[in-house]
């Protein structure tokens, strides 16, 4: 990696992306946060790092930035993902997660900056078809979020031909615990999370869990899915940055643990680890919601010689656990 050039973290105030930042920080490289803190916040941002507010789409202060600063990577963690939100609200999914994309891109090429690393979502996929989803799974979103990272998905190859933007998607399945200082942590207004909104109820700073469905054909009855690590994330982020750096080819590799956990599993898991039960209430099941959905991270930890350091959900829950219980 070279110690000289600066990486631009795109929502870099947010919960990944400040993950991100404090990682990059860590291995001694430059970085640069541009933010809009409509969910991110400043306090997130590393102390040594500086933060730029304004929107991924503003040409002109992307400008300001690419001129400023001696960058040559951008990493992208600006997209809205809320499922729900995105199928109410096509609009706003379509103007922040494409079209400002896109205006990203365009000043990349301008600026002859040519690595690119897109945080996308196992949601490109849709309604699975297999319990294990590989990279070679179908693609057919089935909401604006997943289509709205699809799209960027879809055009990175023609902007690889024609201005030799090189880029990694990675896409996972569900970023979950904290930094294990307990330094920054995962915070949603709305939280829609499970292990968040667990945790929550469990310490009684929360309403009783809904939990949708209970008769999936899964061991207990509830939902299976691939939780990984927000730490694990941003470390196959790093590789990634290091891949494209070494010239190596355009990548896109989905990111878990290739192993699932229920939403049983993980309320135990939570109430164990707080010592207080998660009070919780069975609803009906969400249209669209898969019996399981879990990763084949094979590729990535092949290309990328990435292995998660957090695997077990107890590690997961109790690091996230003891960001919660500190605010």
């Amino acid at each position: 990696m070279n110690p000289d050039k600066y990486v631009l973290v795109i929502g870099g105030a947010g919960y990944i992306g400040s993950h991100m930042v404090r990682m990059l920080v860590d291995a001694g490289l430059p970085v640069v946060v541009l933010d809009d803190l409509s969910s991110g916040s400043t306090g997130a941002v590393h102390s040594d790092v500086p933060l730029i507010i304004g929107d991924a789409g503003d040409q002109s202060l992307l400008d300001q930035v690419f001129e400023k600063y001696s960058v040559d990577a951008v990493m992208h963690f600006a997209s809205f993902i809320q499922v729900g939100e995105s199928v109410k609200q096509p609009a706003k999914y379509y103007k922040n997660n494409v079209s400002n994309t896109l205006s990203l891109l365009g000043c990349m090429a301008r600026h002859q900056v040519k690595c690119f690393i897109f945080s996308s979502t196992a949601a490109i996929f849709g309604n699975p078809v297999a319990t294990r989803i590989s990279e070679s799974h179908p693609t057919m979103p089935i909401n604006p979020y997943g289509r709205s990272k699809f799209l960027v998905e879809q055009v990175l190859p023609d902007y690889e031909a024609a201005y030799g933007i090189r880029y990694a998607c990675l896409r996972y399945f569900n970023a979950a615990g904290a930094q294990p200082d307990g330094a920054i942590g995962e915070c949603h207004e709305p939280e829609t999370h499970l292990i968040p909104l667990a945790i929550n109820a469990a310490l009684g700073r929360g309403p009783s869990l809904k939990i949708y469905g209970h008769d999936y054909p899964t061991a207990d009855g509830t939902c299976i899915r691939d939780y990984v690590h927000v730490c694990d994330i941003a470390a196959a982020h790093l590789s990634a940055l290091d891949h494209l750096r070494m010239q190596g080819p355009s990548l896109k590799l989905n990111l878990g643990n290739g192993e699932g956990y229920s939403v049983r599993e993980v309320l135990d898991s939570v109430g164990r680890l707080a010592g207080k039960a998660v009070p919780y209430e069975f609803v009906a099941r969400r249209e669209g919601d898969p019996a399981v959905l879990v990763a084949d991270a094979g590729n990535a930890k092949s290309v990328l010689s990435w292995t998660p350091r957090f695997p077990a959900l107890d590690d997961i829950i109790a690091h996230a656990l003891a960001w919660h219980s500190s605010r």
